[in-house]
């Protein structure tokens, strides 16, 4: 059998979307957010908020590396994080940081049963997730770190824990 390269025009869209949403605090780079929102499409998230001082779309930087998706993936702006997860919180959504804490969990070690939606909260490029929203995180998870360094770029880390929760949640 010959293996060939498939393209744009051979992907048919599944419509696949999962209780996972994504809220975004104080994100300084387009690039990121852009990446975001690139993630979200291919990975079926709901939902993208963002927060604080993050830009948001129309922006030329986030489009081009968001090639397009911001117009798919729903998002709204709101100024204050803590009344977002709160409106979440209200509708069933588990909060759920992704930051490394003295008591957060290895996210191959994070239990979902029960859970049936999700926010995911990334931290910030600079200065992770605030103390405030991790007060109001149910759980705080990382992705374990296997060289020197203790972190990763922010929409890689989300789309590694995207892909976990997702793939928790179809089980």
């Amino acid at each position: 059998m010959k293996d060939i390269q498939l393209n744009h025009q051979h992907h048919s869209n599944s419509n696949t979307q999962f209780p996972v949403c994504v809220l975004v605090h104080n994100f300084e780079s387009p690039m990121n957010i852009g990446s975001l929102f690139r993630i979200a499409d291919a990975l079926g998230i709901e939902k993208i908020f963002l927060t604080g001082s993050s830009l948001t779309p129309p922006n030329s930087k986030i489009r081009k590396t968001s090639r397009a998706t911001e117009s798919a993936v729903p998002w709204s702006y709101h100024e204050a994080p803590l009344d977002v997860i709160q409106d979440l919180r209200s509708k069933g959504y588990t909060i759920v940081s992704l930051e490394i804490t003295s008591n957060s969990i290895d996210i191959n070690e994070f239990d979902l049963e029960g859970t049936e939606k999700i926010c995911l909260i990334p931290g910030s490029e600079n200065y992770g997730v605030p103390d405030e929203i991790l007060k109001e995180s149910d759980f705080a998870v990382h992705i374990p770190m296997m060289g020197q360094n203790s972190s990763m770029n922010v929409a890689t880390a989300c789309a590694i824990a995207i892909y976990k929760l997702t793939e928790s949640l179809k089980n």
